[in-house]
């Protein structure tokens, strides 16, 4: 069983959430907590509000131990894009896109236990 955490239209692109977001994926829940916090990367704190939130998810819905929970799944997907525009010289103009992540993270128990 597994339960599942998400985090829509953050304002980090994907890119830069997938380097974090790989650290942690298979690892158990105080590993993956531990790996956070020690994280110099902005977009860890966010991630570890996620993880958290699905590890009270798997808690208090499923019944199942914190203390026996990996992380089963974790993706970071592209979300919408704000366009922006910059001006150029002689009257031209390029694009600017401002990107956003959505984030799912899902613990489940460990398998044989």
């Amino acid at each position: 069983m597994e339960a599942t955490a998400r985090l829509t239209n953050l304002r980090i692109s994907p890119s830069k959430a997938r380097l974090v977001i790989d650290l942690i994926r298979g690892l158990k829940v105080d590993q993956a907590v531990r790996a956070l916090e020690f994280s110099h990367k902005r977009i860890a704190r966010d991630i570890l509000g996620v993880l958290r939130s699905a590890m009270g998810n798997a808690e208090n819905n499923f019944g199942l131990d914190v203390d026996q929970l990996i992380v089963s799944r974790a993706t970071v997907d592209q979300g919408t894009m704000l366009k922006r525009i910059r001006p150029r010289a002689r009257g031209r103009a390029n694009r600017i896109l401002k990107r956003s992540s959505h984030v799912t993270i899902g613990v489940s128990a460990q398998d044989g236990n």
